[in-house]
């Protein structure tokens, strides 16, 4: 390639912003957006779901990598050994968390069976050849892949659909369960469909098991632990 292709100035579009309404819809979708538990079969319809995955597969990746892939798992005894997988380990983590074990136990994870579809993203072998922005973070893989997901369930709660992130398994019990090739790694079990309602606030925070932080706590001037001047109040 030419030097005069590299130093070739890259095409634009106007820098404006959205119109007023299209911004609020933006923003409603961030904060309207939850993590589903509870769904009502249904189905999703077919431009739907392409124009979901199309909004994923247009997340941000760094060095362009595009680390996802996504196992669209529609047959149903598969998503019985899915559940299993998701099961055991939810066992597992229960017992890990001590006193709050009886607690954690009544969160039951039933979308794999319940929802109009199960997307597990994935991310594939070959990873480490992405050098560009991995070079010492060797995790942005999976931060490129959370874009993704991101994208997705912004997009579900735009079309009126539930999506729900299932992260209680263990990846190579998985992968190997997929089919998966070597060096592949299962990021999320995605349950995705219609569902009756969504939930006020988070259903974590309903349930008293956590609660949102304040953003001030988060905010932060040129060094750690350096509150913010004028942070702004809690939202």
């Amino acid at each position: 390639m030419s030097s005069e292709t590299h130093s070739r100035a890259p095409e634009t579009i106007p820098a404006q912003p959205f119109a007023e309404a299209d911004r609020a819809a933006v923003y409603r979708a961030i904060h309207e957006r939850r993590d589903m538990r509870h769904f009502c079969g249904g189905e999703v319809a077919p431009d739907v779901l392409l124009r979901l995955l199309r909004a994923a597969h247009h997340a941000p990746s760094v060095g362009f990598m595009q680390p996802w892939r996504f196992i669209r798992v529609r047959d149903a005894q598969l998503r019985q050994g899915i559940h299993a997988v998701v099961e055991q380990e939810r066992l597992q983590t229960a017992r890990a968390l001590g006193e709050r074990e009886e607690d954690f136990m009544q969160l039951k994870v039933q979308g794999v069976l319940d929802a109009a579809e199960v997307l597990v993203v994935a991310m594939p072998p070959g990873r480490d050849a992405h050098v560009f922005g991995r070079r010492t973070l060797p995790e942005m893989d999976v931060a490129s892949a959370a874009c993704a997901i991101q994208n997705l369930w912004l997009a579900a709660r735009a079309e009126g659909l539930g999506l729900g992130w299932v992260s209680l398994f263990d990846p190579e019990v998985l992968a190997a369960l997929l089919q998966m090739p070597v060096g592949s790694r299962p990021l999320a079990v995605l349950c995705l469909g219609p569902v009756s309602a969504y939930y006020a606030e988070p259903m974590l925070q309903q349930q008293k098991w956590a609660s949102r932080a304040p953003l001030q706590d988060m905010l932060y001037d040129d060094l750690w632990g350096q509150r913010a001047a004028g942070a702004p109040p809690q939202a």
